[in-house]
């Protein structure tokens, strides 16, 4: 429900605070004073368009915010969008300007119009005079029944089954492609199989040759050079080596091992040296060998390969491993082409599984919804009938689909007859505000326990009626606030008699400029302003008997 509304900036409104209760909370007022500014504040919250004429005169930006206390269903479903939520309540807020865009924020957090619409929606709803209502809505007819009807763990049961049936079916049409295409997509597949084929590639080739080509190429410097180092570590024919003098000089050191302490440590250091140099000359001799015969034809055949593995990726993917990779691609293409056929009767039999499953499902969803709609008929057409509607007929129109949808077999249709004689029409057509009121608030009170919205706001849903009418208006929206919030604007004594909270919306002049203020009535002030709407241009002692009479009987009822 709706703890509370700020309000700023908006047509006459500078700024105005609501604190706001549970129950049957009424909104009266002269005409003019500001009820329909709260209307079009709440609208404004529900993702309505943004009128920058809706800005008071002489401000650049308007701002409207409320907070909220969820109930279970409201907290799941913001939750799904992603929006975490650290405590049992939750702030709206959306700002207008004259320059720019408006800003929307959850819990201070920026979001999207539309992601304000989908929390809205969950949180309140508004039935007025010519808004596209909810409950008008036949795309929700169908969720609205399956709530009432308890089968919504069914329905998502089924859901599964639907899911994975839409599934099958687009794998199925893959196989049913132009049969020519096919046939050129495999031949393609079999040339490129081929053609990555013969080249017998392995992982981590090409770094290989490019390392082999690099040492071919550098033969001649790589032997001289080797042959200096094993001169120099070996000794020639005209000179000792650096090993063999390193082991004239710890020979050396080890005959001083009884004269001097430390030569013994020296000794070894030197012996340690000399088989470092053994080791590093035995290494340089392995780099020289080489078993390609003649570098100038192993040069050639690296290039060539080089080249023949150049071609491929610049066809089939940057390295040898994506080639590789390209070839698994279209070899598991080409069989699933070659063995469609077989492919194709595997998942056939699968979805026909999967329909039988659905059909049985949804047919038990049927029977759920056929006792439903009979039911809600029956409820939906007595509060008609106390709210002096008797000769209005309505009706749950529950009628099969052409295929299954993603609630089963049925749509449904909210339909309704304002007159004897008259068809069944969609109640989206029907076109008096009283009767659509009444209509609307009859549906209300029989779903307004399984549609999970906290608070619905009712705005002049007394046009058009009479005053015994009105009163059993009261009734069934008091009725209704007994489960959740309902917040109403009405010009009707004998509805806002039976309020659990009544504020009075007044107008007042300040520095030459007129604004909008709200107060929570107490007895006395609900009793002047219930004698003000019964009329009159004083206020007399028998319309204040009159008042307190009809709240007096309003808590009883």
């Amino acid at each position: 429900m709706i703890l509370s509304l700020h309000i700023e900036n908006i047509a006459i409104v500078k700024t105005l605070d609501i604190d706001l209760s549970g129950g049957l909370v009424v909104l009266t007022g002269e005409t003019g004073a500001g009820k329909s500014i709260i209307i079009d504040s709440l609208n404004l919250l529900a993702g309505a368009r943004a009128d920058r004429d809706l800005i008071r005169n002489g401000e650049t930006k308007a701002c409207v915010s409320a907070v909220f206390e969820l109930n279970e269903s409201a907290r799941e479903v913001i939750e799904a969008l992603g929006i975490s939520l650290d405590d049992k309540t939750l702030m709206l807020s959306r700002t207008i300007s004259t320059d720019s865009a408006s800003q929307v924020r959850v819990n201070g957090r920026q979001v999207t119009m539309s992601v304000l619409r989908e929390i809205s929606a969950v949180l309140f709803n508004i039935h007025g005079q010519n808004d596209n209502q909810r409950l008008l809505d036949e795309k929700n007819h169908l969720k609205l029944l399956d709530t009432y009807a308890d089968c919504e763990a069914l329905v998502d049961s089924y859901a599964g089954d639907y899911r994975e049936i839409v599934r099958l079916r687009e794998a199925i049409a893959d196989f049913d492609r132009d049969v020519m295409e096919n046939n050129r997509l495999c031949e393609m597949l079999k040339y490129q199989i081929e053609d990555i084929s013969a080249l017998k590639l392995k992982v981590g080739e090409e770094e290989s040759l490019l390392a082999k080509l690099k040492k071919l190429q550098s033969a001649e410097r790589i032997e001289k050079c080797l042959s200096l180092v094993e001169r120099a570590l070996c000794g020639g024919e005209r000179s000792s080596g650096a090993i063999y003098l390193v082991d004239k000089a710890s020979g050396a050191m080890a005959a001083l091992g009884d004269a001097i302490d430390e030569a013994n440590e020296l000794y070894s250091r030197l012996l340690d040296v000399k088989y470092e140099l053994e080791d590093i000359s035995e290494s340089a001799a392995a780099l020289a060998g080489s078993d390609e015969g003649d570098p100038s034809a192993a040069i050639d055949k690296i290039e060539s390969r080089l080249d023949a593995i150049s071609k491929l990726k610049r066809k089939y993917g940057q390295s040898v491993e994506e080639i590789l990779e390209y070839l698994d691609t279209a070899t598991r293409k080409l069989d699933m082409i070659e063995n469609s056929d077989e492919e194709k009767e595997k998942l056939t039999e699968r979805l026909s599984y999967f329909c039988a499953e659905a059909t049985k499902k949804a047919e038990a969803i049927r029977e759920k919804r056929k006792k439903a709609a009979f039911s809600l008929k029956k409820s939906v057409t007595e509060n008609l009938a106390f709210l002096d509607m008797p000769k209005v007929r309505f009706e749950v129109a529950l009628t099969p689909a052409s295929d299954f949808t993603p609630s089963g077999l049925d749509e449904c249709s909210f339909m309704i007859s304002t007159n004897p004689g008259e068809p069944l029409m969609p109640m989206i057509k029907i076109a008096s505000g009283g009767e659509l009121a009444r209509i609307m608030l009859s549906l209300k009170s029989v779903l307004n326990e399984c549609d999970g919205i906290g608070t619905a706001v009712f705005d002049e849903i007394d046009t058009g009626i009479s005053g015994k009418t009105s009163r059993k208006v009261g009734i069934k929206l008091r009725q209704i606030s007994n489960a959740s919030q309902v917040i109403c604007v009405t010009h009707s004594a004998q509805i806002a008699s039976l309020a659990s909270s009544h504020l009075y919306i007044s107008k007042e002049e300040s520095e030459g400029r007129v604004s909008t203020s709200v107060r929570e009535l107490d007895e006395e002030g609900r009793v002047m302003e219930i004698a003000r709407i019964l009329g009159g241009i004083q206020i007399s002692e028998l319309q204040c008997r009159a008042a307190r009479e009809m709240i007096e009987e309003g808590r009883r009822e």
